[in-house]
C-alpha cells in the first residue's frame, strides 16, 4: 500500500536533522508526502524547512507561533491530513530515534490494522543505546499504561500509522491532551472505540542530534493525566465514546445554537477541572439517578410518555428507557450530542427551548428535569412552568429536582469556588449562575399554583444526600 500517504514530523530545534531525515524518507521511493510542523524553533529550523519545501513539491511546512505542546502538534498534523484527503498518516520524531527505513513495514501492516504502532518492547535489546534514565522512564510509562489502561501496546511512543480512511475524524475530537499524554490517550480512545491496533518491532538508537524535550513537570502531568483517564474509565466511561456520525439523525427540530450553553458543554469534553467533572459524574450516576428512578416509577405507569426538559448529558436517564418513553429536549446541540452518546440513541431528541417547546398541546404524561430552574429568574421560571402545563395531558405531572439554598451540594460548590478563586486565583465558574436556588416549600407551592399545578409531593432527604428538593406537581 503506497500513495496518498503523509508522513508527519513535528520539530523544535531540529535544524541539524531535518534535511537528512527528509532526504532519507524521499529516498525510499514510496511516493510519500511529508509534513513538518515547527513551533518557531529558535535555532532556525523553520528557515531550513522552508528551503526544503521550495525544492520539493511533496514536502509541506506548518509554522506555529511557539511551543504549544507535542499533543497539540500531532492534533494539528492529523487535522491537516484529513483536510488534504490523505488516507494514511505516519507520525514520527525528527531526531532519528525513529528510523525512516522502518516505514515500508508500517505501510505493509496497514493492510491489516487500522493503527500500526512501532513497539520498543518486542525486541529484547531495542533500547540498548539509551541511557538509564530514559530506559526507566519508558518502562514506567509502559507499566502504567498496561496496569491502569489495560493496554499491552507501546502506548507512549509516537512512531505510528493511522488509517484515516478507516478512522473518522470525530474519534480524534475525543482526545483532550495537548502534551505528551496525547500518545497514550489517543491509543486508548482508538482502542476503546473498537479500532484494530497492530504492532511492529522497532529498534531505537540514541538520538543522532537533539535532546529530550520532556521535562520532569511534563512527566508528572502525564502521570496525573493517566490516572484521570483511569478514574474516568471507572466513573464516566461514556466520555471516551466518539460522537455518533448521525448525531442529528433523531433530532426532531433544529434551532439556532445557544452559544453560552454550548460553550459550557464543550468544556465537558476538555480536561479542564476534570476532578470536578468526575465528582459530578459520580453524583449523577450513583446517587441522583437512583432517586430519579424512584420518583419516576412512583409517579408514572409503565410506557408513560415523558419529556426531559433540559436533558443535559442524560446520564440519569440510562435505566429509565425500559420503563417509560422519553423525549429529551435541550437548547444546546453539544448537550444533545452527549445525551445521544450516553443513551445510545434510544429516544427522540429535540433541539429547542423549554420556553417554546415545539410540541403540540397535551402531548406528554409527564415532564421532568434536574437542576434547571435555579438558573433562571422568577419570571422565567413561571413561563417555563406554563409551557410545561401546555404540553402536559390532563392530570399530567411534573417532577422537578431543584437545589435549595441550604443543600449540601450548594454549600460544597461555594467552598470549592472560594478555594479556586480566592486562594488559587483561578477565576473559574464550575457551573452557570444560579440566581433562583429554592428557598422553601412555600416558594415551590407559589410557583406551581401560579402556573396551574397542585403540589402533591415535596421531598428533601437522605436519598440524595440532602442535595436536591424533589417537587411533584399535578396539572389542574
Amino acid at each position: 500500500m503506497s500513495g496518498n500517504i503523509l508522513v508527519f514530523i513535528p520539530t523544535y530545534n531540529e535544524r541539524e536533522n531535518v534535511e537528512k531525515i527528509c532526504a532519507d524518507i524521499l529516498r525510499l521511493g514510496l511516493g510519500l508526502d511529508v509534513l513538518f510542523l515547527d513551533d518557531n524553533s529558535p535555532d532556525g529550523t523553520g528557515v531550513v524547512l522552508d528551503r526544503i519545501s521550495e525544492n520539493h513539491s511533496n514536502v509541506h511546512v506548518i509554522h506555529r507561533t511557539g511551543k504549544l505542546g507535542i499533543g497539540s502538534a500531532h492534533t494539528d498534523g492529523i487535522n491537516w491530513a484529513y483536510d488534504q484527503g490523505y488516507t494514511n498518516l505516519i507520525t514520527m520524531d525528527c531526531d532519528f530515534t525513529h528510523q525512516p527505513e522502518a516505514l515500508p513495514e508500517f505501510i505493509s501492516n496497514a493492510a491489516v490494522y487500522d493503527i500500526v504502532v512501532g513497539s520498543r518492547f518486542m525486541l529484547r535489546n531495542s533500547l540498548y543505546e539509551w541511557n538509564l534514565y530514559r530506559k526507566v522512564m519508558t518502562f514506567i510509562g509502559h507499566f502504567l499504561t498496561k496496569k491502569c489502561l489495560k493496554m499491552t501496546y507501546d502506548a507512549t511512543g509516537a512512531f505510528r500509522l493511522y488509517r484515516l480512511d478507516k478512522i473518522p475524524r470525530r474519534v480524534f475530537h475525543v482526545i483532550n491532551s495537548k502534551t505528551y499524554s496525547f500518545f497514550f490517550e489517543s491509543l486508548y480512545i482508538l482502542n476503546f472505540n473498537g479500532y484494530s491496533i497492530g504492532e511492529i518491532p522497532i529498534e531505537l538508537p540514541a538520538r543522532t542530534c537533539g535532546h529530550s524535550k520532556m521535562s520532569t513537570k511534563e512527566i508528572f502531568k502525564s502521570v496525573f493525566h493517566l490516572l484521570c483517564i483511569y478514574l474516568v474509565t471507572i466513573i464516566d466511561v461514556d466520555r471516551f465514546c466518539a460522537d455518533d456520525k448521525n448525531t442529528s439523525g433523531n433530532l426532531l427540530i433544529h434551532l439556532e445554537n445557544n452559544h453560552e450553553w454550548d460553550e459550557y458543554w464543550k468544556n465537558k469534553k476538555r480536561n479542564t477541572l476534570l476532578v470536578y467533572d468526575l465528582i459530578a459524574a459520580f453524583y449523577r450516576k450513583f446517587i441522583i439517578k437512583r432517586i430519579l428512578d424512584y420518583f419516576i416509577r412512583k409517579q408514572f405507569t409503565k410506557d408513560a410518555k415523558l419529556l426531559h426538559a433540559g436533558c443535559g448529558s442524560g446520564q440519569v436517564d440510562v435505566d429509565l428507557h425500559s420503563y417509560v418513553s422519553i423525549t429529551a429536549i435541550d437548547i444546546s446541540r453539544e448537550a444533545l450530542s452527549f445525551y445521544k452518546k450516553v443513551n445510545k440513541g434510544v429516544c427522540e431528541l429535540l433541539h429547542g427551548s423549554i420556553f417554546e417547546i415545539p410540541i403540540e398541546n397535551e402531548s406528554f404524561d409527564g415532564v421532568y428535569n434536574l437542576g434547571v430552574l435555579e438558573h433562571f429568574s422568577g419570571e422565567d421560571i413561571h413561563n417555563i412552568l406554563i409551557e410545561f402545563h401546555r404540553v402536559l395531558k390532563p392530570e399530567g405531572k411534573i417532577v422537578i429536582f431543584w437545589p435549595p439554598r441550604y443543600g449540601l451540594s450548594v454549600a460544597a460548590l461555594r467552598i470549592a469556588h472560594y478555594i479556586l478563586n480566592n486562594l488559587f486565583k483561578r477565576s473559574v465558574s464550575l457551573h452557570p449562575d444560579e440566581p433562583s436556588l429554592l428557598k422553601s416549600r412555600n416558594q415551590a407551592e407559589y410557583f406551581l399554583k401560579g402556573s396551574g399545578f397542585e403540589l402533591i409531593e415535596y421531598y428533601f432527604g437522605i436519598k440524595d444526600l440532602f442535595t436536591q428538593v424533589v417537587i411533584v406537581g399535578q396539572k389542574v
